[in-house]
């Protein structure tokens, strides 16, 4: 089968929505597929076109940003002539560009399926508000045109405001969680590098450093697990300067951050990839993800470091409190709550046994082939309607 898929951001871009797609475009490859992705040439130094494990990666030219989106007046000239060399589109949503290629598909009968990663909240301005109305309407435009739209649990489906709208295309499918293996040398070698004092207990946060992953629900939580805890060390992974649209908060979070830098109980480690990933969770006491809002809809992160067993301490957010829901491994808190964080963060450090162990088995509904298997069937399940 040949897939077209589109995005906004891909490779070398990282957030949960690109590693979700990425992982999914190389499983289907690798099961045969032709994979093509479309996507914004978020750099003029990126290639407008390579192939990049087995998935063709075509980029369009980027005018200028708006907010976290882009203007790219090649986009849909482009989009129609791939959609032609294609069987299936597949978007993944929120993005402001999906209204055109689904419509375009739609009219050249070509099954269209939606991944939907969550409900956009955009930060505060008047550019960012706008965008944010602008996204909506195209995605509610690419909604009513697609065959079926995908989520990752059924939680999120019943909780989503843009999902609730399609109640009767809504498909759950498990969203695809793959690290490498890490040698001992390796585990041990990342917390030399990165905790040369050998602190703990480590606390990871693996995170875009964004408005709506709470990053102040933790700097608000530190002193009361400092109290416990004085020489427990946060670890976060992921980029955190100059990130579009968050300029600011990470400024007005940075003279507090600034002090636990110096303290000795913060170091950022930039981002990671996918092996020094895997060396750097088992090195964990325990994994927060303290989100505030439904821009969050599941937490892949989670589910990397419960396979490392590592429990993880997570706000009570739809979809987001499923890993730990599910799992048993780890406890969840209010949403913006930084005592409830607190409280929880102390209570798996001190009963860490009963939390780092799964107790409903194996973690197999996650591996990307699997994955792509339930979208293979999809697809197969859907293409008769449109021909």
């Amino acid at each position: 089968m040949r897939i077209l898929t589109i995005l906004t951001y891909y490779r070398p871009h990282i957030s949960g929505l690109t590693i979700y797609a990425e992982r999914l475009a190389v499983a289907l490859a690798k099961r045969g597929h032709q994979v093509t992705v479309l996507t914004s040439q978020i750099s003029p130094d990126l290639p407008r076109e390579e192939v990049m494990e087995g998935v063709r990666v075509v980029r369009t030219p980027v005018l200028f940003k708006l907010s976290k989106g882009f203007v790219m007046p090649g986009f849909g000239k482009l989009a129609s002539r791939l959609i032609d060399e294609n069987d299936v589109l597949l978007l993944h949503l929120p993005q402001f560009e999906a209204a055109q290629p689904a419509l375009i598909a739609r009219r050249k009968r070509k099954p269209v399926v939606i991944t939907y990663h969550c409900d956009l909240q955009m930060p505060r301005g008047l550019i960012s508000q706008t965008a944010n109305m602008g996204v909506n309407l195209m995605n509610g435009i690419a909604g009513r045109a697609a065959n079926r739209i995908v989520t990752y649990t059924r939680d999120y489906a019943d909780h989503s405001r843009y999902l609730l709208k399609f109640p009767e295309k809504v498909q759950i499918i498990p969203p695809p969680v793959e690290l490498p293996a890490a040698s001992r040398e390796e585990i041990q070698a990342f917390d030399a590098k990165h905790n040369p004092e050998q602190r703990r207990p480590v606390i990871g946060m693996v995170a875009r450093f964004a408005s709506e992953k709470g990053v102040e629900v933790l700097l608000n939580a530190l002193p009361a697990i400092l109290e416990k805890h004085p020489r427990a060390l946060v670890e976060f992974v992921g980029p955190y300067l100059n990130i579009t649209g968050e300029e600011r908060y990470y400024d007005r979070l940075k003279p507090q951050i600034d002090r636990y830098v110096a303290s000795g109980n913060w170091h950022f480690t930039g981002s990671l990839s996918p092996r020094e990933l895997a060396a750097y969770y088992p090195n964990l006491a325990v994994h927060i993800l303290p989100s505030l809002n439904s821009t969050e809809a599941f937490g892949l992160v989670q589910i990397e470091a419960m396979m490392n067993g590592v429990p993880c301490v997570t706000s009570n957010l739809p979809g987001v409190r499923q890993p730990v829901k599910v799992h048993g491994m780890g406890r969840i808190f209010e949403i913006g709550d930084s005592h409830g964080l607190a409280s929880a963060v102390l209570d798996v450090l001190s009963q860490h046994d009963s939390y780092s162990a799964s107790k409903t088995g194996e973690f197999d509904q996650y591996n990307p082939d699997s994955t792509a298997e339930a979208y293979e069937m999809l697809f197969a399940g859907i293409y008769p309607e449109n021909h």
